[in-house]
């Protein structure tokens, strides 16, 4: 294991934990269109008691996510938490609304009344793909950031001599502190394609846990509107981003610079990113098809229709799995900054020591238990579909 594979090895590991959490994201699209699929005050709480069961999942990963760039990247975790601290402390503030709302809306005491919070989980349903989908933007559209690395060593800096710099070593470049990202028409594209997006796999989600069959034939209809915006959307950054300029890098001296069509030669040059990526939009694709249409050539009833959040699910984790990976692999920054093109991070300038990173390959080993286990838990919570009977026989509903 050389110091380049551990970096790499890394990278694909937080890709794929943003890939899962895109995913996941299908709580916050679910409680979005709730009042329109739900249509009742029962059919409401159907749907949170479905997306309930499963919140802690979306927060969980969120955090692991997180947790696994501060591990291996350390220096875009310093950039990006600390300089763009408005804009994550957005996104984890609507997560918690989003905890409280489930456990405080219908409580005895409640006196703002349980449509306050139900509207709270509408606004984490909206702002928190919004916000989250923007994020994922600047790896490719850049960010507003600044990175002295002399000032940790103590060499000549911007804000004091030899030995009397500042231990910060970035710092963002205006006073928005990530907020100026939803400036860029760009990446507001690719953050209401992941809005739409998780509203479809949400859609798709209570059609398969929740039997009722109103709910589901709404559910098709629904799945019209959010899944067509979503289409659009995203072919429309996707072909944006394979004709833009890319931020490419030498790795014989580090020097970042503009290449033309980067992103489209990062898919020529990794032929397999661009198989997983076609695979994962074409099952995408089949999901939705099953879930408006109910039943395909080899469905005779409409168990395709039930079932159709797995096509979408794994397709979505497979392309942004290969979206991810393409904006930092094959000598690429995945963080680049717009005001200065030579403080862009790449997974050899940011990340952990090669010690650090070994270390962690072995204890990551123990990750496919925790995702058996997760399977598992997943399997015993959904293994009976969530009905109206049981909403009215239940001592724990949201």
């Amino acid at each position: 294991m050389s110091y380049e594979f551990l970096q790499h090895y890394w990278c694909f590991v937080v890709a794929l934990l943003g890939a899962i959490l895109v995913f996941l994201l299908f709580v916050q699209g679910a409680n979005s269109v709730a009042g329109s699929l739900g249509y009742t005050e029962q059919g409401r709480r159907l749907i949170y008691n479905s997306t309930g069961r499963k919140w802690e999942f979306t927060f969980t990963t969120l955090v692991t996510f997180g947790g696994a760039f501060f591990a291996s990247y350390p220096l875009f975790y310093s950039t990006s938490f600390g300089g763009a601290y408005w804009l994550w402390m957005l996104i984890l503030f609507t997560f918690v609304l989003q905890a409280v709302s489930y456990e405080f809306q219908n409580k005895l005491g409640n006196f703002l009344g349980p449509k306050t919070f139900q509207f709270f989980l509408t606004l984490n349903g909206i702002l928190g793909p919004l916000l989250l989908g923007g994020a994922v933007a600047t790896f490719f559209e850049g960010s507003n950031f600044i990175v002295e690395k002399g000032n940790l060593i103590g060499l000549p800096s911007l804000t004091g001599g030899v030995g009397g710099g500042s231990l910060v070593i970035s710092h963002w470049a205006n006073a928005s502190h990530g907020l100026d990202a939803l400036l860029n028409p760009w990446v507001l594209v690719l953050g209401f394609a992941v809005v739409f997006l998780a509203r479809t796999l949400g859609i798709l989600y209570i059609m398969n846990n929740v039997d009722d069959e109103d709910i589901r034939s709404r559910g098709s209809v629904r799945l019209i509107g959010a899944a067509v915006p979503f289409v659009i959307l995203f072919v429309a950054y996707l072909v944006h981003l394979l004709l833009k300029d890319g931020y490419a890098y030498d790795p014989a001296t580090g020097v970042i610079f503009m290449e033309p069509y980067k992103y489209l030669h990062n898919l020529l040059d990794m032929w397999y990113l661009l198989v997983i990526l076609l695979i994962g939009v074409l099952l995408v694709l089949y999901g939705i098809y099953s879930g408006i249409r109910g039943k395909s050539v080899n469905c005779k009833s409409s168990n395709c229709q039930i079932r159709a959040i797995w096509p979408a699910g794994i397709g979505t984790v497979l392309t942004v799995l290969a979206l991810l990976l393409c904006s930092a692999w094959n000598n690429t920054a995945y963080y680049p900054s717009t005001a200065d093109l030579q403080s862009s991070l790449t997974m050899q300038n940011s990340c952990s020591s090669e010690f650090t990173l070994r270390t962690m390959f072995y204890v990551s080993l123990l990750v496919p238990f925790v995702l058996a286990y997760i399977i598992y838990a997943w399997r015993a919570i959904d293994r009976k579909k969530l009905t109206r009977e049981e909403l009215e026989s239940s001592s724990h509903t949201y």
